[in-house]
């Protein structure tokens, strides 16, 4: 053994640090033991820091989390790459393919890919380990129109695996998916999967992502062979070469890199460090001095510039042939970032939801985001990221979003369909929790602070369909999975129509519903009806009109009398409430225990105008005078009175039908933007904004929601398939005069029906 100093271990002022477990030793016999070490020598000021600062306890094991999701287009082998991860890191015994002969299928899969969410795995966190390290897997969802759950799982996420097919290359879903990420600011790998395929091209895919997804990007891995020839992989930060052997490539092998590699490898090296000192000054000066850069540089440089989202390195392999999988799971580790190297916000409800930064240690009080819920053999299971603080079972926790305050009657960590008992969990971690009352999207604090993680602003509905089941005996089944997808979605909201009877399901669009409609009958095997969607349009006055009503009924017995005057108004534009009542009687013309009857009356009438039965918005109402009978006057008396009043002199305020208008944001290949912009103004739609982005260009428009119907059927024939749009209501404002009474004769003739 190496002889040390006699000073070195009494005086501490050496550590010694194995670079096997990558841990700081005090003795120099514990680093000798566990493998090749060296010896780091603290300044005084270290000593002292040490000394104050003992690390605190928590942060090795925030250091060894890894948050991920796992995202692609559509058949680029996401489900396969996460059954071989779950088998490599132990977590599932043998791999099973997707279509496979077995009749098994694999772990995560389930029939529809294409209609499921991003990944099927069955829990919405699927947690293992690799290396010591623990990797939280998360669901993450595909389409756009659930934007508040993709808003949430990618809240979840520190970081993400973009995946790409080596034939298809960039397609349409990927584009989607990195919009989102960069929206929400998610540090990514890229990982080019199936070069076994006829045809697969990494290095054109590469570019593609450089053109098509402005990645900042280069490979840090060379494939060794092609196609049916594809035999392993030069890591080109370590510079080794990696084959994969056994029966499911669980072993990994490293050897020299072969010889008519060298020119390659040399030059993709190169390029790598290259496009990193571009974005990191640490290795730009190393390079532009011509020193030598070591691996450890390299992988550093490389992770600084990934966590602070300027760089995408990109790995290869086959996950179908197991080859470049272990591999891209040490990349995770390497250059993805742990829960302390990502800032999160939280909004502070006591000062207008104004942003605030948390510091995601465990030491400060406790926030946590419920952001997936999910049906279980003991009731309801809530998945929770745990932000800041320490959540323990047993503890008293307050839901934001309801002011409830409860307990946690059991803590579990899932580990596929198994659970694991806890007692704690800090921040970084995800968990679940039994027998939690509450909807996703709430957020937990300890009661000290008033934080939610995300808005409590949800946007208005804009769009219904009437359903009912076929069969009489699935009610129970359909109302169960009615309840449970408006607990889980917050834009999604169920209603029952007072003239038809008939169950109103409303949401952000026909995708948004059509999407529920399907999982109801794939679910809980409930077959459903849907009538013809309709829009949510609303009604508001444009002038002022007095009302003078007196409601007398006489008819043996006592009668009923109650006389009502005052006038209505429209609310000044912008005004954040809706309906407005304000009393302004003086004396006791009517008894002021009648006040709240009549406003009841006025709410009530309110309910649906009188042009085409829906909403009255932005009206205020003004009491001035009335008259009441001594023994004839009730509530009753005046509730319909006031009805009356509002039917009476409503068509004096001049209504105006108002229709939902929503920001649509086209993508399209720009030598289609001449007809898609022609078929916009059809929809009586307004072009407010159009942009250059590479070959594509964004067309920003307000178009009447009524008008955008099987719009997507329609922009897929005019751009072959190409374009793509996103859609989010705006505002509702009035209609034109046309199309005014062209609602109100349709509402005739229904209700005449």
């Amino acid at each position: 053994m190496a002889r040390f100093p006699r000073s070195v271990v009494p005086r501490l002022l050496y550590t010694f640090f194995s670079s096997k477990t990558r841990r700081f030793y005090r003795s120099p016999t514990a680093a000798l033991l566990l493998g090749n070490f060296e010896v780091r020598q603290f300044s005084a000021g270290n000593v002292a820091r040490a000394k104050d600062a003992k690390e605190p306890w928590w942060k090795e094991s925030m250091e060894r989390l890894r948050n991920i999701g796992i995202s692609a287009h559509i058949d680029s082998g996401k489900t396969t790459l996460t059954e071989r991860i779950l088998y490599y890191t132990g977590r599932i015994h043998e791999i099973h393919e997707v279509r496979g002969k077995d009749g098994v299928g694999a772990k995560m899969d389930s029939m529809d890919l294409e209609r499921e969410k991003g990944i099927t795995i069955q829990s919405a966190a699927t947690y293992c380990t690799w290396k010591d390290y623990q990797i939280n897997i998360i669901d993450t969802p595909g389409h756009v129109d659930f934007t508040i759950e993709v808003e949430r799982a990618l809240r979840v996420l520190d970081g993400a695996i973009l995946v790409f097919c080596s034939v298809g290359g960039v397609q349409s879903q990927s584009i989607t998916v990195d919009r989102q990420m960069r929206r929400y600011e998610v540090p990514r790998l890229a990982f080019i999967n199936k070069l076994d395929r006829m045809g697969a091209d990494p290095w054109k895919v590469l570019n593609q992502a450089r053109s098509k997804l402005r990645h900042h990007s280069a490979a840090v891995q060379v494939p060794i062979g092609l196609e049916e020839n594809f035999q392993g992989l030069i890591d080109l930060v370590q510079l080794k070469a990696y084959y994969f052997h056994g029966s499911s490539g669980e072993k990994v092998v490293a050897e020299e890199i072969p010889a008519d590699m060298d020119a390659i490898v040399a030059e993709k090296r190169r390029e790598l460090i290259e496009m990193v000192s571009e974005v990191d000054d640490k290795l730009a000066e190393a390079f532009l001095n011509d020193e030598p850069i070591s691996s450890v540089d390299l992988e550093e440089a490389v992770r600084r510039a990934t966590i602070a989202r300027k760089f995408v390195p990109v790995f290869m392999g086959s996950a179908f042939k197991n080859k470049g999988v272990q591999p891209l799971l040490d990349g995770v580790l390497s250059y993805l970032p742990c829960p302390i190297e990502v800032s999160n916000y939280a909004l502070d409800q006591t000062k207008n939801e104004e942003k605030v930064m948390l510091p995601g240690t465990p030491d400060g009080p406790l926030v946590a985001l419920a952001f997936k819920l999910e049906e279980g053999r003991f009731g309801q299971l809530t998945y929770l990221r745990v932000y800041e603080g320490v959540i323990r079972k047993g503890d008293f926790i307050v839901n934001i979003n309801t002011g409830k305050k409860i307990k946690v009657p059991r803590l579990v960590r899932m580990h596929s369909d198994e659970m694991e008992d806890i007692q704690e969990a800090h921040a970084g971690q995800i968990v679940a929790v039994f027998g939690v009352d509450c909807a996703s999207g709430d957020t937990f604090t300890n009661g000290s602070v008033k934080y939610t993680m995300t808005s409590m602003s949800v946007p208005e509905p804009v769009m219904s369909l009437a359903v009912q089941p076929v069969s009489k005996d699935s009610g129970g089944q359909f109302s169960k999975a009615l309840n449970r997808f408006q607990r889980e979605d917050p834009t999604f909201r169920v209603g029952l129509d007072a003239e038809s009877g008939q169950t109103i399901i409303s949401g952000m669009g026909e995708l948004h519903l059509d999407i529920y409609v399907e999982r109801i009958r794939r679910e809980y095997k409930v077959d459903a009806t849907v009538g013809k969607p309709r829009v949510n349009f609303r009604e508001t006055i444009t002038q002022r009109a007095e009302f003078d009503y007196l409601h007398k009924k006489q008819s043996g017995g006592q009668g009923q009398y109650g006389r009502v005057c005052g006038y209505v108004e429209p609310l000044p534009p912008g005004s954040p409430i809706k309906f407005e009542f304000e009393n302004m009687i003086v004396g006791q013309a009517v008894p002021s225990n009648f006040i709240p009857a009549i406003e009841k009356g006025f709410k009530e009438a309110a309910n649906s105008g009188s042009l085409i039965g829906h909403p009255v918005e932005n009206i205020r109402i003004v009491l001035t005078d009335g008259a009441s009978h001594a023994v004839d006057s009730s509530e009753l008396a005046f509730k319909l009175a006031a009805i009356y009043a509002f039917r009476q002199c409503y068509s004096a305020a001049r209504p105006v039908i108002l229709e939902p208008i929503m920001l649509v944001e086209l993508k399209v290949p720009t030598e289609f933007q001449g007809t898609v912009a022609g078929d916009i103004n059809k929809r009586k739609g307004v072009i407010v904004g159009n942009d250059q982005d590479g070959d594509d260009s964004i067309i920003t428009a307000n178009v009447p929601l009524n008008n955008m119907f099987g719009y997507s059927t329609m922009l897929r024939s005019m751009t072959q398939g190409k374009g793509e749009f996103t859609m989010e209501y705006k505002e509702h404002s009035p209609v034109s005069q046309d199309v005014q009474m062209q609602l109100v004769s349709t509402h005739k003739a229904d209700k005449a029906e």
